[in-house]
């Protein structure tokens, strides 16, 4: 019964974890691959870098990125931080 004591606040400690840091973190790991894998030509995106593009062209693994009439750049789908909501500005 005393080593159950003492190792009640220890397990709590990573119960409190698990629900405060990983599982949100996996969360948001999920929302963004369902993001990468569903977008689509034309979708208005912003890379991790902070470049403001339309897509292109779409590949497996790639992204031919294109802003207004500049030149094409070809980017990993993981380089995609957000598509752009032209509703909301």
């Amino acid at each position: 019964m005393e080593m159950l004591a003492t190792l009640l606040p220890i397990i709590l400690m990573f119960v409190i974890f698990y629900f405060l840091l990983i599982r949100p973190q996996q969360k948001r790991q999920k929302q963004v691959r369902e993001m990468q894998s569903n977008l689509q030509k034309g979708d208005k995106v912003i890379t991790i870098g902070g470049f403001h593009a339309e897509i292109h062209a779409l590949d497996e693994d790639t992204v031919v990125l294109q802003p207004g009439d500049g030149p094409r750049l070809t980017y990993d789908r993981s380089a995609i931080r957000e598509v752009k909501n032209d509703n909301a500005q």
